[in-house]
C-alpha cells in the first residue's frame, strides 16, 4: 500500500550552511547574517545601566520545563552568574507543562493579583499565543536588549515568528530547534528520509515504529510534519492561517486517511503510543523499536556521550525538510521583577551563555546568534569537537502552522485513536 503512496514534497532548498569544519556548526545553528537591530540598547548606555541597578536584589521567579537533568544544571548554572555578576537571584520554578503556567496566570489576571508568581518564563506556540491575545505578557521589551543585536533574524526568521504569530518583541529569542530523527545505522543502514520512505518502513518493519502519544509535544509535532507533507505546494498556506472549521476538515483529510492505514504497522497495531519521547527514544535503545524523534538536532550526540544510544546512532532530517522553530523567554504582565527579568532575559540571550548552551557537553541547543557576526573573541566560544551523533548538515527548516491549529489536531486525534 504503502510503496505507492505519492506524496509530492517541496523544491529542496539549499541548506542554510553545511558542516566546513569540526567546530560545532550545525547547518541549522549557523547563521548568515545579524540583525540590524537599532533598538537594541547599548550596554553601557544610561538606559541600560539603570535597569541593571534596579535589577539589583531583585528575585526572578523563571518557570521553565524540568524533564532534562542538562537543561536543569545549565540554569542553575545561570543561577550562579547573574547573583555573581548583577546581584540578582533566579529560582528554577520547575514545570510539566507551560499550559499550567499560563492558566496560573490567567488566574491571577482575572482576580486582579499586581504582584504575580512568575516573573519569566520559557514559552512558545500555542502558549505563546494564548498569553499575547488574552494581555497577559509584558512588554514589548525583547528588541531594546542589547544581546538582541546579535540575534540572526535575517537567517533565523522563526526568532520573530513564532507558529505563524508575529512576536511583537512579546518574547526573546532563546533557541533553535528543528524535527529530527534517529536510527542505530548497525540495524538501519538506510534512514527513511521522506515521508513516503517512512510509510513503507512502517510496514516493513511492523511493530517496530510508533511515534509519541499526542498532546506530548512530540507526538503532535509529527502529527504537524505530517499534515505539511501531505499538504504540498499552495496547498499548504492555509496551514500557516489562523484555523477554520473548513480549513481543518479539507486540509486534515489526508492525515487521518494515512494513520489509518498505516497504524496497524505500528508498534502494538497502533492501539497504545510511547508516553514520550524519552520514552520512544528508550525503546529504540533497547532494541524495541527502530526509529525515534526529536526537536533537537544535538539529542543523539547528547545520548551517545551519556552511554545511552549505541555509537552507531545517527541523527537525520527528511531530505525535503522539517517542522523548525524558536523557543522564546516571556515575562508575564505582572512580574514583580521585571528590570531582573530583563537583564535576566539579556543574559541567557548573550554570547557566553548562547555558547554554553549550544555545547554538546552541556546541553546541545543550537543558538538564536549569528556567531559569524560576532567579535573574534566571542565566536570562539562556539568552538568544539564534533562527536558521535551530532547532525553534520541540515535540511530545510519548514515554518509551523498557525499555534491555533494544534489544538484542533490533538482533540480530533484523542477522538479518533485516543481509546
Amino acid at each position: 500500500m504503502f510503496d505507492t503512496l505519492c506524496i509530492n514534497p517541496i523544491p529542496r532548498r539549499q541548506a542554510l550552511a553545511r558542516m566546513a569544519s569540526p567546530a560545532l556548526a550545525l547547518a541549522f545553528l549557523l547563521p548568515v547574517r545579524a540583525v540590524s537591530a537599532s533598538s537594541a540598547l547599548a550596554p553601557d548606555s544610561p538606559a541600560w545601566r539603570a535597569i541593571e541597578a534596579q535589577a539589583k536584589g531583585q528575585t526572578v521567579y523563571f518557570n521553565a520545563w524540568a524533564g532534562s537533568p542538562a537543561i536543569n544544571s545549565y540554569i542553575q548554572w545561570a543561577a550562579a552568574q547573574l547573583e555573581q555578576r548583577y546581584g540578582l537571584r533566579l529560582v528554577h520554578v520547575k514545570i510539566s507543562d507551560a499550559a499550567d503556567m499560563v492558566q496560573r496566570v490567567r488566574n491571577e489576571k482575572a482576580a486582579a493579583k499586581a504582584d504575580g508568581t512568575v516573573d519569566l518564563v520559557w514559552i512558545n506556540g500555542e502558549n505563546f499565543l494564548a498569553m499575547k491575545r488574552e494581555g497577559l505578557l509584558k512588554g514589548p521589551f525583547a528588541e531594546q536588549l542589547p544581546s538582541y543585536a546579535w540575534v540572526d533574524t535575517q537567517g533565523k526568521p522563526t526568532t520573530r515568528i513564532d507558529f505563524s504569530e508575529p512576536v511583537d518583541g512579546m518574547e526573546a529569542p532563546w533557541g533553535m530547534a528543528q524535527l529530527t530523527f534517529m536510527v542505530d545505522s548497525a540495524r538501519v543502514p538506510q534512514a527513511p528520509r521522506s515521508l513516503a520512505a517512512w510509510l513503507a518502513f512502517a510496514q516493513t518493519h511492523p511493530g517496530r515504529v510508533t511515534y509519541p502519544r499526542p498532546p506530548d509535544f512530540h507526538g503532535t509535532s509529527w502529527l504537524k510534519q505530517m499534515l505539511l507533507d501531505l499538504n504540498p505546494g499552495a496547498q499548504r498556506q492555509a496551514l500557516f492561517q489562523p484555523l477554520t472549521s473548513a480549513a481543518f476538515e479539507v486540509r486534515s483529510a489526508a492525515l487521518w486517511r494515512t494513520l489509518d492505514a498505516v497504524h496497524p504497522h505500528l508498534w502494538r497495531k497502533g492501539r497504545q503510543f510511547p508516553l514520550s519521547a524519552g520514552a520512544q527514544r528508550q525503546m529504540m535503545s533497547d532494541g524495541e523499536l527502530l526509529w525515534a524523534i526529536t526537536f533537537n538536532p544535538n539529542e543523539a550526540a547528547n545520548e551517545i556521550a551519556a552511554g545511552r544510544l549505541s555509537a552507531s546512532t545517527i541523527s537525520y532530517q527528511f531530505d525535503s525538510g522539517t517542522l523548525g522553530n524558536t523557543h522564546f523567554l516571556a515575562i508575564p504582565f505582572n512580574t514583580r521583577a521585571f528590570a531582573a527579568a530583563q537583564v535576566t532575559a539579556n543574559f541567557l540571550l548573550g554570547a557566553q551563555a548562547q555558547a554554553r548552551k549550544a555545547d554538546i557537553a552541556v546541553w546541545g541547543d543550537p543558538t538564536v546568534l549569528a556567531v559569524d557576526a560576532l567579535p573574534a573573541a566571542q565566536r570562539d566560544w562556539f568552538q568544539s569537537t564534533m562527536v558521535p551523533g551530532q547532525l553534520r548538515t541540515s535540511a530545510p527548516a519548514i515554518p509551523e502552522p498557525h499555534a491555533s491549529w494544534v489544538d484542533a489536531l490533538e482533540k480530533e486525534w484523542a477522538r479518533r485513536y485516543g481509546g
